[in-house]
């Protein structure tokens, strides 16, 4: 027999997973991509955000952001300053976005034209990593004032992005900052995934996200993670087993030790 929290925390994901793919189809069906970041409180999201927000204003692309957080509206005033539509969401203590909850603000507010929807999650890289919010591309971001052991603490987080950015590269020198390493630690949870480095204070490397964002909305994204086909993989198995009427003796490795299995956003 399974596990009864395992398999409740299986079925709540898996519910999500239901509702952020006809969330992902209808966004397409209005030429709408979503673009998900995630990082930890303080990485210079925001920071970086309203820069390529100011930058799609300027270069007349219809974008749109909306950012989460506990409490406080201090991040939605900041990137309206870009001009573009923002809208805050309050959480009221939860850790982590929906599907269900980004479903009900775009339907309530998001303008019709808009190419692009960034999504700021929540500042944690634990829980908005196990749900998927219908996102095209989903960008894992990393300060390098938080060390460069953060891929390995947060493998979830970051094995499963489509692309990851570096920001505040202007401290690099004075934290003594591991380039290599970082990279090198990426690579052991993500092989393949592209890696940007961004100065949002001096500039460096703004628009590379807005970039890679209409890219995406183009083409699909340009990396697809191992992470993200195994847990494919490991749906499709579980499917096949329940349709056997098989009985689960055995336990859910990529639940050990996490509140939350990887998805797999598309």
């Amino acid at each position: 027999m399974c596990d009864s929290v395992t398999d409740l925390q299986q079925a709540v994901l898996a519910k999500n997973d239901h509702r952020a793919q006809h969330l992902r189809d209808e966004l397409a069906a209005r030429g709408t991509v979503v673009v998900n970041l995630l990082s930890s409180p303080g990485s210079g999201k925001t920071a970086l955000l309203e820069a390529e927000l100011t930058l799609a204003a300027e270069r007349g692309i219809p974008v749109a952001a909306l950012t989460a957080d506990l409490a406080t509206e201090n991040d939605a005033v900041r990137l309206a300053r870009s001009g573009v539509p923002v809208r805050q969401v309050l959480t009221d203590g939860l850790c982590h976005l929906e599907a269900d909850m980004l479903r009900r603000h775009v339907a309530e507010w998001l303008p019709e034209r808009t190419r692009l929807l960034f999504v700021e999650n929540v500042g944690n890289l634990v829980c908005p990593a196990g749900y998927d919010l219908g996102e095209t591309l989903r960008v894992a971001l990393a300060s390098v004032t938080e060390g460069e052991d953060k891929p390995l603490k947060y493998p979830s987080a970051f094995g499963l992005a489509h692309l990851v950015l570096v920001t505040k590269t202007d401290l690099a020198a004075a934290v003594e900052f591991d380039e290599a390493g970082f990279l090198a630690n990426v690579q052991r949870v993500n092989p393949g995934v592209e890696v940007l480095f961004t100065s949002a204070r001096r500039g460096d490397g703004v628009g590379l996200l807005l970039e890679r964002a209409l890219a995406a909305a183009e083409a699909g994204p340009a990396h697809q993670p191992v992470m993200a086909r195994q847990a494919h993989d490991h749906d499709r198995d579980h499917e096949h087993d329940h349709e056997h009427g098989h009985d689960h003796g055995h336990s859910h490795a990529h639940g050990a030790g996490h509140s939350h299995r990887p998805v797999a956003p598309r």
